[in-house]
């Protein structure tokens, strides 16, 4: 049997068990990534690198700067303060942390950092309004992932600069990505998944969590208030780490080692005890985080990546209808995010369809937009990318909840991605 086989066999039974719920996620998740390993699938020296990625450092370290934030008062106090703002309206509260979440993700290209700044203000806001923050968190993390570098600000200026690489290692540079391209492809995209979160999510999340949460964890053992100077070293510090992951590109550090030394400036100023900083990390979503790397790397090393682009591309090559064409380069890439890395889905599927439409003699422009697209918004498994993990931490969520609340929102994703796409950027 090819490792191509046995690998999507192993991707599948993995894929199987979390539905399932009966074995623990991060049980499942190692031992897919033993199975890969045992297979030939995947190499042991590329597994043992997953451990220490950046982006399993940045969630671990998160875990421990969103649960020294959550000690202080200040989290408290500014949660009142929303809640008299808001009036008691779910619907306002959603606005104003919808606003601020997708206007930080046009300047930090992580949804894991944007997700991880919002979600303590997020819990504490619930827990003022005494509704559980499992009717919100879901919603916040799908607007801080897929509203990431819609804008040219921040990091979603390079967006263009960076498709164009892709035409030109391709060799099709008759046709230019314009700075203002990717916005104008993406706008209407962002404005609905906004209405979407803002007026409708709520009504799909659980009342209250499916599983239990890290904040369950870290509140049972800290009822009593910090002294004033770790109260005051808590939101600094929080304060401090967003601005610096804010200005990253600016200061040259790396996103995770920023987070790193947030983690531990918690602990040296007393904000969290060394006790309470463990144990604020939820180490199964770590774990599923680190599986899910393995069973990226499992899926690219044995070439399924490529071989369903492939397909996809002659697929495609016999479609006459840019609309059904479009839906193509849409849905596949979208569904293979969530269970690969949305850059190595990237890396795999724009060259594919800058080649089909150099084939084809077609604009290449939106298909390519519809890819990153499609890559950018991978929020229906732990697996698509980090950001959710941590959200299943936060709010308590399984992954049969997680699929539930995901349907319409990728749904109207599709829909209005590749509708508004495909005629503001035709083929032909």
């Amino acid at each position: 049997m090819s490792p191509l086989i046995v690998c999507l066999i192993i991707c599948a039974l993995t894929m199987a068990s979390y539905v399932w719920g009966k074995i623990p996620m991060g049980v499942t998740a190692l031992t897919s990534m033993a199975a890969f390993i045992l297979t030939g699938c995947l190499d042991p020296k590329t597994a043992l690198t997953y451990f220490g990625n950046a982006n399993a450092v940045m969630i671990v370290a998160m875990f421990v700067v969103a649960a020294g934030f959550t000690r202080t008062q200040f989290v408290k106090k500014c949660a009142v303060s929303v809640n008299k703002i808001a009036k008691g309206s779910l619907m306002m509260v959603m606005l104003g942390y919808v606003l601020v979440a997708a206007l930080l993700a046009q300047f930090i290209q992580s949804s894991v950092i944007v997700f991880g700044i919002m979600a303590p203000m997020m819990i504490a806001t619930c827990n003022e309004m005494k509704i559980s923050p499992s009717k919100t968190l879901f919603p916040l993390a799908i607007v801080s992932i897929a509203t990431v570098s819609a804008l040219p600000l921040g990091s979603g200026a390079t967006q263009a600069a960076e498709l164009n690489g892709y035409l030109e290692a391709n060799a099709y540079t008759d046709f230019v990505v314009q700075l203002t391209d990717p916005m104008k492809a993406r706008l209407p995209m962002l404005i609905a998944v906004m209405v979407y979160c803002i007026f409708f999510a709520t009504k799909f999340a659980p009342d209250a969590p499916v599983v239990q949460t890290s904040e369950m964890k870290v509140r049972k053992d800290n009822k009593e208030a910090l002294p004033p100077f770790q109260e005051r070293a808590g939101y600094i510090i929080f304060i401090l780490t967003t601005l610096a992951l804010i200005f990253q590109r600016q200061l040259r550090v790396d996103t995770w080692v920023i987070c790193l030394t947030g983690a531990v400036a918690m602990v040296l100023f007393g904000v969290l005890k060394e006790r309470e900083a463990i144990e604020a990390i939820n180490w199964p979503m770590a774990f599923l985080l680190v599986g899910s790397f393995a069973m990226g790397g499992a899926l690219t090393e044995t070439g399924a990546g490529e071989v369903v682009g492939n397909i996809l591309a002659n697929f495609a090559n016999t479609l006459r209808n840019p609309y059904l064409i479009g839906f193509v380069f849409f849905i596949v890439p979208f569904l293979l995010t969530q269970v690969m890395m949305n850059r190595t889905v990237m890396i795999i599927f724009i060259p594919i369809a800058i080649l089909a439409c150099k084939a084809m003699g077609a604009n290449p422009v939106g298909i390519i937009i519809l890819v990153q697209s499609a890559c950018l918004s991978s929020f229906m498994t732990p697996m698509a990318t980090p950001a959710v993990p941590m959200c299943m931490a936060s709010g308590g969520y399984n992954i049969p909840s997680l699929i539930k609340q995901s349907l319409i929102p990728a749904t109207i994703l599709c829909i209005v991605s590749v509708a508004w796409i495909m005629t503001v950027f035709p083929l032909y």
